[in-house]
C-alpha cells in the first residue's frame, strides 16, 4: 500500500496540444506555415507543419480506451478524452486517478522538438519552441502551478538559441528540459564531444534536469522501422533506448565536466538497470586503461549521483530497488498514452508498492520527484 498522504507525482505525461497554441502565439509573419490542425474528409485530424502533415493523434491520445481499439490510424478531438487536450479536465481526470502532480511532454513538435529540427525554416523552427515554451509556462502549467510541473523543450539544433531559451524559461519557472537521448542519432555531435557544454552548463546552473524521453534521439533502436517488424517488438523493448544512453553518458565525460546535472530517463523503465550497471562497471574494470574513459570513478556511482529511472509498471524493478538506488526511480503515468493505465493508476500502483516500506514508497512516489524538479508542496 501506499503511505497515508503520499501525493504521486508522475514525471512523464503527455499533453495533446489544442489547436491554437501556435495560431496564438507565432509572429503573423509564420502563421500561415506554422502548426495548425485540417480535418480530413473521414472526420480525422491531423496537424500540419510548413505545409505537409506532421502527425496524427494515433496511440498519443487513447486513455480510458479498451486496448482492443488502439491503432496506429489516425483520430481526431472528438475521439479523445477531454483531458487530454483542456487543462481544467486533466486535473480532473488526474484527480479520478490519484495523481497529484505531473511532467507534460508535448506532442504535436515530438518528445524534444524533432518535427520542429526537420524544419525547412530555422527561424520558424525557433519560434515554435518559444511558441510551446510559452503555451506551457502561461496557459497549462499556470492553471494549477501545484499539480504541474513546467518541462520546456529547446531549439537543440542551435546551441547559441537553446542556451538563451533555457535562460529565458528557467526564470519564468521552468523545472526540466525536455532533449534527445542520443543526439548522435539525429547526425549531431554524441555526449562524448564537447559540443553540448554550453547547454549543460546553462542546464546545470539553472537547475534544470534533462528529461531524456524515450524514442526521441532519432529512430528508436527497437522501432519496426530498424527491425522490419511489427509494432509490439519495438514497443516490447522500448528499454533498449535507455540502455543505450546510459552506457553513453556514464562513459563520457558529461558528469565529470557538469558534477551538477541530472538526468532522467523517461519511460524507459527500470528492471534493466540492476543489470545494465553491473556490466558498465564490468567493462570499466577491464577496459577503462586504454580508452578515453575516467578511470577513477566507477559508472556506478555516477549513476547514483545524476541519473534517474523511470518506471509505469515494473514489478521486476521495483523488487531490486536496492541495487538500482531508491533514491534513483522516479514514478510515470504515462497519460494519455498506450500504457497508461488510467484511471486506476493509484490502485495499481498500490498492489505494485504492496510490501515495499513506507519511507522507501513516498520516495519513489512522491519525494524523489519532488527533490529532483525543486517542486515543493505548496499546501499540507
Amino acid at each position: 500500500m501506499l503511505p497515508v498522504g503520499a501525493r504521486i507525482v508522475s514525471v512523464d505525461d503527455h499533453v495533446i496540444e489544442h489547436p491554437r497554441v501556435w495560431l496564438d502565439r507565432l509572429p503573423s509573419r509564420y502563421v500561415g506555415v506554422g502548426p495548425r490542425v485540417e480535418r480530413g474528409p473521414d472526420g480525422n485530424e491531423t496537424w500540419v507543419y510548413e505545409g505537409a502533415v506532421a502527425g496524427n493523434f494515433a496511440l498519443n491520445a487513447v486513455a480510458g480506451k479498451d486496448p482492443r481499439d488502439f491503432g496506429l490510424d489516425p483520430r481526431s478531438y472528438y475521439d479523445m478524452i477531454p483531458g487530454c487536450f483542456d487543462i481544467r479536465e486533466r486535473v480532473r481526470d488526474m484527480d479520478l486517478e490519484g495523481v497529484w502532480a505531473q511532467v507534460c511532454f508535448p506532442y504535436m513538435g515530438g518528445f524534444a522538438g524533432s518535427v520542429f529540427a526537420r524544419s525547412k525554416d530555422m527561424g520558424l523552427a525557433n519560434a515554435c519552441v518559444r511558441a510551446y515554451n510559452d503555451f506551457i509556462l502561461d496557459e497549462w502549467c499556470a492553471f494549477a502551478p501545484d499539480r504541474q510541473i513546467p518541462l520546456v523543450m529547446a531549439p537543440y539544433w542551435d546551441v547559441e538559441a537553446t542556451v538563451a531559451e533555457i535562460g529565458r524559461t528557467a526564470a519564468r519557472g521552468a523545472r526540466s528540459v525536455t532533449f534527445p537521448e542520443l543526439p548522435d542519432r539525429l547526425g549531431l555531435p554524441s555526449w562524448h564531444s564537447g559540443h553540448w557544454d554550453r547547454v549543460l552548463a546553462a542546464a546545470s546552473e539553472a537547475g534544470l534536469p534533462l528529461s531524456l524521453h524515450f524514442g526521441s534521439g532519432g529512430v528508436p533502436l527497437a522501432s519496426p522501422e530498424a527491425m522490419g517488424s511489427n509494432f509490439t517488438v519495438g514497443i516490447s523493448l522500448f528499454g533498449l533506448n535507455s540502455m543505450g544512453v546510459t552506457a553513453e553518458l556514464l562513459l563520457s565525460p558529461v558528469f565529470h565536466r557538469f558534477p551538477d546535472l541530472k538526468v532522467v530517463l523517461s519511460e524507459g523503465g527500470i528492471g534493466w538497470i540492476p543489470y545494465m550497471l553491473e556490466r558498465i562497471d564490468f567493462v570499466w574494470e577491464r577496459h577503462r586503461w586504454y580508452n578515453d574513459v575516467n578511470r577513477e570513478v566507477r559508472p556506478s556511482e555516477l549513476f547514483r549521483d545524476h541519473m534517474f529511472g523511470c518506471f509505469i509498471s515494473d514489478n521486476a524493478g521495483i523488487r531490486m530497488r536496492d541495487l538500482i538506488g531508491v533514491d534513483n526511480i522516479l514514478f510515470e503515468s504515462d497519460y494519455p498514452h498506450s500504457d497508461s493505465q488510467w484511471p486506476h493508476t493509484r490502485k495499481i500502483l498500490e498492489t505494485v508498492m504492496e510490501d515495499v516500506p513506507d519511507d522507501e514508497a513516498w520516495k519513489m512516489v512522491e519525494w524523489n520527484a519532488r527533490k529532483l524538479y525543486n517542486f515543493p508542496r505548496t499546501t499540507t
